[in-house]
């Protein structure tokens, strides 16, 4: 039996939220780069060298890398020898995220109730996943999520017969409808599968993906190619000016589902599609 204590996972998810909010994570950095060389439209290729631009400020700054720092995503996995001492787990997550956001002068974006829409202060509670796994692994995956593209996200209940045109025709008609609101070039996590939530889920997850790697499935990654593709002949174009540069990656995560269903969601994160991840 391996034992941690929350004292430690409550400062590694306070670095965690400073970290993923000042610095955008490699495979992000090398796309942006990437697409900057190769976007030919000239008020898109301007917008693509301001975001290079806003990334070198961040870095030398030390600042936010985008001023919407987001709501604290956490996915948890945790090994079944593993014991936290120390208190709530959950509590621990929360407070690491408080003193990240207070100490790191990040903005606080979290309402304690939908409707009253009183600021915590301290963008807390985080949104936690948990997921139990055999050993005695601990990791902490964080992904501060801005609102302009998550309020662009959407679920599908598909039917089986809609099938992979279906499941294709859905994704485009999301981002489509998302254009300059979601702060294009965009990153785009897909959940084919399992039910109404766990597709949301996936989705979420799939955003937080490695972005150079692609499914190991190969009727999935082709899939995550001709997508990615198709919504980048759209011509919404960085900043939603027009160019060949919507969307830098379509990442697609899939759970088994019922016969009479097939269940999408579709989440969009703009260009700062921010996560960092630690095993402690």
């Amino acid at each position: 039996m391996r034992t941690i204590h929350t004292d430690i996972i409550t400062k590694t998810i306070r670095d965690m939220c400073i970290e993923a909010n000042l610095h955008l994570s490699p495979d992000m950095e090398r796309v942006i780069k990437e697409a900057t060389k190769t976007e030919d439209g000239p008020l898109g290729k301007q917008i693509m060298e301001q975001l290079c631009e806003n990334l070198k400020i961040a870095e030398e700054e030390q600042i936010p890398i985008c001023q919407d720092t987001g709501m604290a995503i956490v996915f948890v996995t945790v090994g079944q020898d593993v014991h936290v001492e120390g208190g709530s787990l959950a509590e621990a997550i929360h407070e690491g995220v408080r003193q990240g956001y207070t100490d790191g002068y990040l903005r606080k974006s979290v309402v304690r109730d939908p409707l009253i829409r009183e600021n915590t202060n301290d963008n807390t509670p985080a949104i936690i996943h948990y997921t139990i796994v055999p050993g005695d692994t601990f990791e902490l995956l964080l992904a501060p999520k801005g609102f302009g593209s998550e309020n662009m996200s959407r679920i599908f209940m598909l039917k089986p017969a809609d099938g992979e045109e279906g499941v294709k025709t859905s994704v485009i008609q999301a981002v489509k409808d998302a254009g300059p609101n979601a702060c294009p070039p965009m990153v785009v996590g897909v959940g084919l599968g399992g039910d109404f939530e766990t597709c949301a889920i996936l989705a979420k997850k799939a955003l937080t993906r490695d972005l150079d790697s692609p499914s190991p499935l190969p009727h999935i990654r082709k899939l995550e190619e001709e997508l990615l593709r198709e919504l980048n002949q759209l011509g919404i174009g960085p900043g939603g000016f027009g160019g060949k540069t919507t969307v830098l990656a379509v990442n697609m995560e899939t759970y088994p589902t019922h016969i009479a269903g097939m269940p999408l969601a579709v989440n969009i994160c703009c260009h700062v599609n921010r996560h960092v991840k630690r095993t402690l």
